[in-house]
C-alpha cells in the first residue's frame, strides 16, 4: 500500500496550534522539524555523549504526516489552510504552503532486522539474533558461545564498540560463581553474557521498563530463569505465580536465574536497599560518561571488597572525565580498554 506524505510550511510559533488542529481532524503522528536550541533539559533526556548542532533558529519549522493513497488531497489541504488560517491575527503561521510525496508502506518496527547478523563479539563468543541461523556466520566454530539476542526497541544488539568492550572485559574478569549487577541493562545481552560465562546469578536494571522486560524474554531465549521485579514487593516469574518478597531488604536472586526491574539507581533510595549492599563481585554499566560519573559515587556500596566495576558507553572525549570520577570515589582503575572512539574502564574497589 502506498502512503501520502505532506510537509506544511509554517513557524515555530504556530506549531503546537497546527498539531492540535490536525489531531481534532483525525490526523496524528506529526513529524515536527525546526532549528529551535536543546534546552538542558532536553539534553539530559536525549542520553547521547555527541549533541546535534543545530543551526541557528530561524523561527520556520515544517509539519509532515501520512495519510492514505484514497484521500482527496487538494480538499485535504484546503481545509487544513481554512483551519489554520482562522487564527492568522493571532499567530504567525507562515507561508503554509504543502509539499506532496508518495512513499510505500513498510514495516519500519521490523525493517531493520534484515541488517542484524550474526557476529563476533570477542573471541569465542557470538552473537546471533533469534530469527536468523549462525550458519550465517562463515568463521562460526562448534565451541563458540552462542548467545541468542531480539533486541526489540530495547536498545543493545550487542554490535556496538562499547558493548564489545564490555563483554571483552567480562569474559576477562567475572569468575565462576560470582554475583553480578547489570546496570543499564538494556537488551539483557550483559546479563546473559556473564551468566553464560560463569556467573552465579545477576541482576539487571533499566530505566525503561521495555528494556527490563525485553531482557527477561532474551534470557529465558538463552536458556537462564529469568524474572520481572514489579517494585511492588513481589517478583513475577514469566511462566509461574508471583512471589511476594516484601518482607525482604532486597530481592533475593536464586542460582542459574536473573531478575531485572525497573528503575533509577540514582535517585531511588528504596531501589537502592532492595539492590543489595556489598553483594556484588561484578558491576557492569555500560551507559554513558554523564551517568557513569555520578554512578561512580554509589556504585563502591553495591561491590563487595576487591570487586570489579567495568564502566564503558565512554566517549573517548570524556575519558579523563570518567577517570577522575572513579579515582575521587575510591576505585583503583586496573585496565582501560578502547576501540575506535570508544573507552571503557575496569576498576576495583
Amino acid at each position: 500500500m502506498k502512503w501520502i506524505k505532506l510537509s506544511l510550511s509554517t513557524t515555530v510559533e504556530a506549531e503546537d496550534l497546527i498539531t492540535a488542529i490536525l489531531d481534532e481532524m483525525g490526523i496524528e503522528g506529526v513529524q515536527i522539524e525546526d532549528k529551535v536550541q536543546l534546552s538542558e533539559e532536553d539534553k539530559k533526556k536525549m542520553f547521547i555523549d555527541i549533541l546535534p548542532e543545530l543551526p541557528p533558529d530561524d523561527g520556520e519549522a515544517v509539519l509532515s504526516f501520512y495519510v492514505d493513497c484514497d484521500t482527496d488531497i487538494e480538499e485535504l489541504k484546503s481545509c487544513i489552510i481554512e483551519n489554520v488560517s482562522g487564527y492568522s491575527d493571532e499567530y504567525n503561521v507562515g507561508t503554509l504552503e504543502f509539499t506532496v510525496s508518495e512513499t510505500e508502506d513498510t514495516d519500519w518496527i521490523n525493517n531493520w532486522k534484515q541488517y542484524f547478523k550474526p557476529f563476533r563479539a570477542d573471541e569465542g563468543i557470538v552473537i546471533k539474533p533469534t530469527w536468523t541461523d549462525v550458519s550465517e556466520l562463515p568463521d562460526h566454530t562448534p565451541d563458540d558461545l552462542i548467545i541468542e539476542i531480539d533486541p526489540g526497541t530495547a536498545f543493545g544488539t550487542g554490535a556496538h564498540e562499547t558493548t564489545k568492550l564490555c563483554i571483552k572485559a567480562l569474559k576477562k574478569y567475572i569468575k565462576y560463581g560470582d554475583k553480578l549487577l547489570d546496570v543499564g541493562c538494556g537488551s539483557g545481552i550483559l546479563s546473559i553474557v556473564g551468566m553464560k560465562l560463569g556467573a552465579e546469578c545477576a541482576l539487571g536494571v533499566d530505566v525503561d521498563e521495555n528494556a527490563s522486560r525485553t531482557s527477561v524474554e532474551n534470557t529465558m531465549i538463552n536458556g537462564i530463569g529469568a524474572s520481572y521485579d514489579n517494585g511492588d514487593g513481589s517478583v513475577c516469574h514469566v511462566l509461574g505465580e508471583n512471589e511476594d518478597t516484601s518482607n525482604s531488604n532486597r530481592i533475593e536472586i536464586k542460582n542459574n536465574h536473573i531478575i531485572f526491574f525497573t528503575g533509577n539507581v540514582l535517585e531511588d533510595d528504596k531501589l537502592c536497599k532492595r539492590t543489595g549492599f556489598e553483594r556484588f563481585d561484578v558491576v557492569v554499566a555500560n551507559i554513558l560518561a554523564d551517568i557513569i560519573i555520578p554512578l561512580s559515587g554509589i556504585t563502591a556500596k553495591y561491590m563487595r571488597k576487591g570487586a570489579i566495576f567495568i564502566s564503558s558507553g565512554i566517549i573517548n572525549t570524556k575519558e579523563e572525565a570518567v577517570r577522575e570520577a572513579l579515582l575521587k570515589n575510591g576505585f583503583k582503575i586496573i585496565e582501560v580498554l578502547k576501540m575506535n572512539d570508544w573507552v571503557a574502564f575496569v576498576a576495583q574497589k
